[in-house]
């Protein structure tokens, strides 16, 4: 059924490419075992990335942020949980890997699911809810049906995080977590499970994960103390453990137990090691950026790839046992992102700690500016190329160049409550900044000298949009005190201002300049005039959650909404309608740019991910 007043409308084709890795999920990145693709979660999304040719594909079906991932061992099938509100159920995704569809959603979990394992022989999974669920469910693959499930842990001990099966046989896996190591066995004619506790002898440990040896003879498990726990699978007793001296600082994360019998360790201080005999020390080691979430092997152990909870992915070998990165993105929310004039083969965004210049037909990083503890909230490029201006929280405007990211220049102080917005003119002899304390500043740039020339203060409250003219006589700036003010820079006085009952979170200049769309939170997207101020036409942008990025075509003919709802939204500006509508986004889009040339459309999200959409309409 369509909302009355409502144009269907074309939905735009999956992103077509995403820049983005997720590292917060345990265990998240998974080499699937064609060894040609390895698969992660990006929000509400599973990605299915191909190792050699960049492809993407892009599995879409949970309603909430993915929580884990599991493979079977033909790679027929990928399985994700996900994480839902408190008492109500968090479904689990069965998929179809060759012809990437949902096979079966599985909803009896509460809250959110821990981890899910698939059997040798692919006949069950096995899933483990978190901690306000705490069960552990068998399901029939085959029937897509419940079996049976059981409390994960013993009243008295801490709650089950991790999940291994066996590699022999269907009807036995391990679960594990804080002071619980169970042995599980699967009676399928009475549809029971049977629990039999570990015993680890006066230790207390925190599980952090589990790797099973192959003949499943004996497990190897990771705690959070930062040592390795040796179990046997009949006795189920310890019979080892270290290192004893020299533990794993920040705690063990990650293991792989390779066919040499070497173990590959992860911590969750950065270092990825590999250890020989029951000593556990390590005989090679490397330092990865961030705490290692994921440990996966490629085919036999020859390769290996680590992820990290900064959102880097590195590949190993294991002869020479050096890092390679091969995927990068932000892992904190990303505040804008800007083309260069006239290119569309480069583009920057900017994040808490760094900006990043970015290659566009390769997908690839180029260049890493970093600001530690600092967060940059807008950049613009120099019409001349020659500098990337952008807009800092400690109140400074920094200048880089953008081949080297070398620092140019700083304006300290800029402003008093930081910098929120920034535009350079087209004669890159002006830079217009608005501030958190409402105040807009004319800087005038030189060759070595950076001079205030003026201090505009009508607003009180945030400015959180600039445009300049082309002509570079006038601009714009938008606010979240609900004006948008229209300034004449040459006499630097006020020329319109626009009310409305809103937090304006951007705003643009038709290209022939008579005419300017705002949108924010109110979800109206508001067409007014330049020369007084009055409003032409208000459209309903969104169904939900503010709008907070727009941009418009060259020739003015669609622009494109992006906001809270997570949609992309291409609109036909004359007509005011909904042409397009893209889907992918699993956090709320905070700008997004339609690339010179209409080529195609980026749009960046408060998840840290960065979307490149085909555009769909032929320029």
């Amino acid at each position: 059924m369509v909302p009355s007043g409502l144009k269907i409308c074309e939905s735009l084709n999956s992103p077509s490419y995403s820049l983005s890795v997720v590292g917060h999920v345990p265990f998240g990145l998974i080499c699937h075992p064609d060894r040609e693709h390895f698969i992660y979660p990006l929000g509400c999304t599973i990605i299915i990335q191909g190792l050699n040719n960049n492809t993407q594909a892009f599995l879409h079906g949970h309603t909430n942020n993915v929580s884990c991932v599991a493979v079977s061992r033909s790679g027929c099938y990928v399985a994700s949980g996900q994480v839902t509100f408190m008492g109500f159920k968090a479904d689990i995704i069965l998929w179809d890997y060759k012809k990437r569809e949902l096979l079966a959603r599985l909803s009896l979990h509460k809250g959110k699911i821990e981890k899910l394992a698939f059997s040798p022989n692919e006949l069950y999974l096995v899933s483990l809810g978190g901690q306000d669920d705490g069960s552990v469910v068998v399901w029939s693959i085959a029937k897509r049906d419940a079996i049976c499930g059981s409390p994960a842990s013993a009243r008295s001990a801490g709650n089950a995080t991790v999940l291994a099966f066996s590699n022999c046989r269907d009807e036995a896996f391990i679960s594990a977590g804080n002071g619980t190591i169970r042995v599980w066995e699967l009676d399928l004619p009475n549809r029971k499970i049977w629990p039999t506790e570990c015993q680890t002898g006066p230790l207390k440990r925190v599980i952090t994960c589990i790797t099973m040896a192959e003949d499943d003879s004996y497990f190897y498990v990771g705690t959070s103390s930062g040592d390795i726990l040796k179990l046997n699978m009949k006795s189920k007793l310890m019979s080892d453990y270290g290192p004893v001296k020299e533990k794993f600082s920040l705690g063990v994360t990650a293991l792989l137990l390779l066919k040499t019998g070497d173990l590959v360790v992860s911590t969750g201080g950065g270092i990825v090691a590999l250890c020989k005999g029951s000593n556990y020390k390590p005989i090679k080691k490397i330092q990865v950026q961030g705490g290692v979430t994921s440990l996966t092997l490629r085919g036999q152990g020859h390769q290996f790839f680590v992820g990290t909870e900064e959102s880097q992915i590195y590949r190993l070998n294991y002869n020479d046992f050096k890092e390679e990165l091969i995927a990068t993105c932000h892992n904190e929310a990303i505040h804008d992102i800007i083309f260069p004039s006239g290119t569309s083969d480069l583009f920057a965004t900017c994040s808490k700690n760094d900006i990043r210049v970015w290659h566009t037909p390769e997908n690839k990083e180029l260049l890493r500016i970093t600001i530690p503890n600092m967060t940059c909230h807008a950049i613009d490029f120099m019409r001349d190329g020659k500098s990337i201006i952008s807009a800092w929280n400690d109140g400074k405007i920094r200048a880089f160049t953008p081949e080297t990211g070398r620092l140019m220049y700083v304006i300290d102080h800029a402003h008093s409550m930081g910098v929120t917005a920034i535009a350079a003119t087209s004669d890159c002899k002006r830079i217009i900044s608005g501030g958190g304390e409402g105040q807009v500043r004319v800087w005038e740039i030189g060759q070595n000298t950076r001079k205030l020339e003026e201090v505009l203060k009508e607003h009180i409250s945030a400015v959180s949009c600039i445009k300049i003219k082309k002509n570079n006589r006038e601009c714009v700036t938008a606010s979240i005190d609900g004006t948008c003010i229209i300034w004449d820079i040459v006499r630097f006085m006020r020329n319109q201002m626009i009310l409305a009952n809103t937090l304006f979170q951007c705003v643009c200049y038709h290209p022939e300049e008579y005419q300017i769309i705002t949108s924010g939170t109110d979800r109206k997207i508001g067409y007014w005039e330049v020369f007084d101020g009055s409003a032409i036409r208000n459209l309903e942008g969104s169904l939900t959650g503010s709008i907070n990025g727009m941009d418009i075509t060259s020739d003015g003919t669609y622009f494109v909404t992006g906001g809270d709802d997570h949609l992309v939204k291409v609109w036909d500006y004359n007509e005011g309608e909904v042409t397009h509508v893209g889907m992918g986004h699993s956090g709320s889009i905070t700008r997004l740019r339609i690339c010179p040339g209409n080529k195609y459309i980026v749009s960046v999200s408060a998840d840290g991910a960065i979307l490149r959409w085909k555009y769909p309409h032929s320029s």
